[in-house]
């Protein structure tokens, strides 16, 4: 008898960093002007309209302030999602958003069977950054959820926010300077910081995956910013896609990038970039999948379809009603029962 071809489930996941998501005339920078309502009206209109054309299955989301302006946003989107969350944004009073730094979430229509946050970092893994002390915290948690696929297929997706490149300068409690900026050592000082944070960051991240993918056969997505390129340090601390190539019982823990993993049919464009910086292009926001989605290995699933940037509002100027980051998703396969 001829081999029947398996039937696939799909599964749309995407990815974008809302820039600052918050509610009108409120503070969440001490020292940077909260939305006044037409801004948030505006903010909120073109939110809903990229969610829209996104129309992802899974969405994660990044810099949102207050989970109450995210379902505005999809609200306004049309799209609907059961499930929308962003812990330690929450508005249920006694809740009043976000305090300090923006929090990641999550916006989906699957099923949802565990949802986890994680603070603290691996013991072991903390580092002394210079002038700020020991850092063993995520300055934003990265969130884990367990979905049910239409089909009962589990998949794991877990997003991330980690510490930008921007020199970390010491600050005051109400967000005002206390080291000399213009001072060039002094800002190499504070670039050291942020690259010490990332680092640790990204090393954390590392020891949640192995967790999450040792021996577990259960599928991986990690999505969100990660502040740097696809084959930097810090991303790859995270993937460990490079120990595939003389370790090959490294698959179990690695992860591949999904735009490097799409099928041949894929349209591979020249316009892969989610953020554009002095007027470069760079990908920063990014999906990465585990050995589950690559198509020859032997604990394959499924596959990677293809991967598309949503960035053309990158080249309209600056606004705070727009994202200064593209939008990332991806179409994913999984085998059926």
């Amino acid at each position: 008898m001829p081999d029947i071809p398996p039937n696939y489930a799909t599964l749309f996941l995407a990815t974008g960093n809302l820039l600052n998501l918050a509610l009108p005339n409120r503070i969440y920078y001490e020292n940077q002007d909260g939305y006044s309502q037409r801004e948030y009206e505006r903010k909120i209109a073109w939110t809903g309209e990229r969610i829209q054309a996104l129309n992802a299955d899974v969405l994660a989301v990044q810099e949102v302030w207050d989970e109450a302006a995210l379902k505005d946003a999809i609200a306004a989107s049309g799209v609907r999602y059961d499930f929308v969350s962003v812990p330690g944004a929450e508005n249920t009073p006694p809740a009043q958003g976000a305090r300090g730094t923006p929090r990641v979430g999550f916006a989906t229509r699957l099923k949802v069977d565990d949802v986890q946050s994680f603070t603290e970092f691996a013991p072991g893994f903390g580092v002394e950054v210079p002038g700020l002390g020991a850092h063993t915290r995520f300055e934003r948690p990265p969130m884990l959820i367990t979905l049910r696929m239409k089909h009962g297929q589990p998949v794991h997706v877990l997003t991330v926010h980690l510490k930008s490149k921007r020199p970390k300068f010491l600050q005051d409690a109400h967000g005002n300077a206390i080291e000399d900026r213009d001072d060039r050592k002094v800002a190499v000082r504070a670039s050291l910081r942020s690259l010490l944070m990332r680092g640790a960051e990204a090393a954390a991240l590392r020891c949640i995956v192995i967790d999450l993918l040792r021996g577990s056969g259960t599928p991986l997505v990690v999505m969100g910013d990660f502040n740097d390129n696809p084959h930097s340090v810090t991303t790859q601390l995270i993937a460990a896609t490079s120990d595939v190539a003389y370790d090959k019982a490294a698959r179990d823990v690695a992860l591949f990038n999904a735009y490097e993993m799409q099928g041949e049919s894929a349209l591979k464009k020249d316009v892969a970039y989610s953020h554009i910086h002095q007027g470069y292009p760079e990908v920063l926001d990014q999906i990465f999948v585990s050995e589950e989605f690559v198509p020859g290995s032997r604990h394959s699933l499924g596959d990677v379809r293809r991967v598309d940037y949503f960035n053309d509002h990158l080249h309209e100027g600056r606004d705070r009603s727009r994202s200064d980051h593209g939008f990332v998703r991806a179409l994913l396969r999984l085998r059926t029962a």
